[in-house]
């Protein structure tokens, strides 16, 4: 009868420890999932700080976003991309990391453990994305007719009623 009561027990305990296994493997792996849709780049588990929960980068048109998970929560750190000022990749023998300087002053955002071609990809989607996005802000202004404020002499839209800059309401024309 003792002998019986022991292998239930066992049984019992075993059945528990592959739930455990389970269920920290499917949190692994949920965590894991790319966080957003869109270019978004994991660093290697292979490197430091990703061995468990890999680092995510995306790069958006609007925003660079770094992505850590943790066991409970995660952190976040968004930067517009008007506001990156340089990034930098630091190559190695195999991996390399991104360092993402900030026009704000901040501390950069550093990304250890990227494969080289990602790295590079990363580089050049933030450097196109800005460049659309200064000749979409210079042309916005220059598409139709437009005029000069006469209160604070900005160059608006021809049919504007209220001036972007100084706000005033414009005569009419």
């Amino acid at each position: 009868m003792a002998n019986s009561s022991w292998t239930f027990y066992l049984l019992w305990g075993f059945v528990a420890v592959v739930v455990v296994v389970v269920v920290l493997a499917w949190i692994v792996t949920r965590k894991n999932r790319p966080f957003t849709t869109g270019d978004v780049f994991r660093a290697s588990r292979w490197t430091r700080g990703n061995h468990l929960f890999p680092t995510q980068v995306a790069i958006t048109p609007s925003a660079v976003v770094q992505y850590t998970p943790w066991w409970i929560g995660r952190e976040e750190e968004s930067i517009h991309i008007a506001h990156v000022a340089s990034v930098r990749i630091d190559t190695h023998l195999v991996f390399s990391d991104v360092i993402i300087e900030t026009s704000g002053g901040s501390d950069p955002v550093r990304c250890h453990g990227h494969h080289k071609t990602d790295a590079i990809k990363m580089k050049e989607l933030i450097e196109r994305y800005q460049t659309e996005q200064y000749r979409h802000d210079g042309a916005a202004v220059a598409a139709g007719p437009t005029r000069q404020c006469p209160f604070c002499a900005e160059t608006i839209k021809a049919e504007a009623r209220v001036c972007r800059y100084c706000g005033r309401e414009l005569p009419a024309v």
